[in-house]
């Protein structure tokens, strides 16, 4: 099992890694802040003197703009594979009144700012529903069904995924590599290096061979997808167990 690309866009735009936003026939791209709510739809949280806050100004009669978030991933250790690039468009409106303040709560669930509280005086926020998604990897776009983006949820894995490699990579580095050695059945320590953990999320972990920066990579799947990091202490412990004790069956 694996992350479809309906659930690899929804953690890409979920909020933890920075994004630009495009404007047709605009200035741009600029750098904002976003999040996205439950059901997908994204936030921008813009300071009210902005350059993105007048180019989100709609013209003399309309009461939207049309926008594309685009968020590249970020790699969270050297030699990880990237996650590619999420490309979500629809139109942003303005929210006022209620509509503020209740995206003011689903923002501050994603990222707690303080900015938050100044939202109708220094700061607006913004809504769009995604009515475009693309996904891009390895050199190809992939489109994404909207309904499908919509119905996808973000890794919960992904907010703490560079935190627990580096647990894995230092603290239980020598626990980790007779894990895997054993999982993947290598019988020989390898000329190049030991097997490392490159990326994990809610579905497995991902695995390089050879020395850093080496392509060939391997997969080991949880025995179902995680709904929350804290069920990872009942999956990871077998690698944290001495060598000579086996994983529990």
């Amino acid at each position: 099992m694996r992350p479809s690309p309906a659930e690899i866009v929804r953690t890409l735009v979920a909020g933890r890694l920075p994004g630009l936003v495009h404007l047709a026939h605009r200035p741009g791209p600029h750098h904002a802040r976003h999040v996205t709510d439950p059901d997908g739809r994204v936030l921008l949280l813009v300071p009210v003197a902005s350059h993105l806050a007048a180019a989100l100004r709609p013209v003399a009669g309309g009461s939207d703009v049309a926008v594309v978030l685009d968020v590249l991933d970020l790699p969270p250790a050297a030699g990880a594979p990237g996650l590619g690039r999420a490309w979500v468009s629809g139109w942003a409106a303005e929210l006022r009144a209620d509509e503020a303040r209740r995206a003011a709560v689903d923002f501050a669930a994603v990222e707690p700012t303080g900015d938050l509280l100044d939202v109708g005086t220094r700061f607006r926020l913004y809504r769009f529903e995604v009515v475009e998604v693309r996904w891009e990897h390895a050199g190809a776009v992939r489109r994404v069904d909207p309904g499908e983006y919509a119905e996808a949820e973000p890794d919960p894995v992904h907010p703490v995924e560079a935190r627990l490699l580096a647990d894995l990579a230092e603290r239980d580095a020598t626990q980790v590599t007779e894990y895997l050695r054993r999982q993947l059945g290598l019988t020989e320590q390898a000329p190049d290096g030991p097997p490392r953990v490159v990326r994990v999320d809610r579905y497995g972990l991902v695995v390089a061979l050879g020395r850093p920066g080496a392509r060939r990579r391997v997969r080991l799947a949880f025995p179902g997808p995680v709904a929350d990091p804290d069920e990872l202490a009942r999956l990871l412990p077998p690698m944290r167990r001495p060598a000579s004790v086996p994983p529990p069956r």
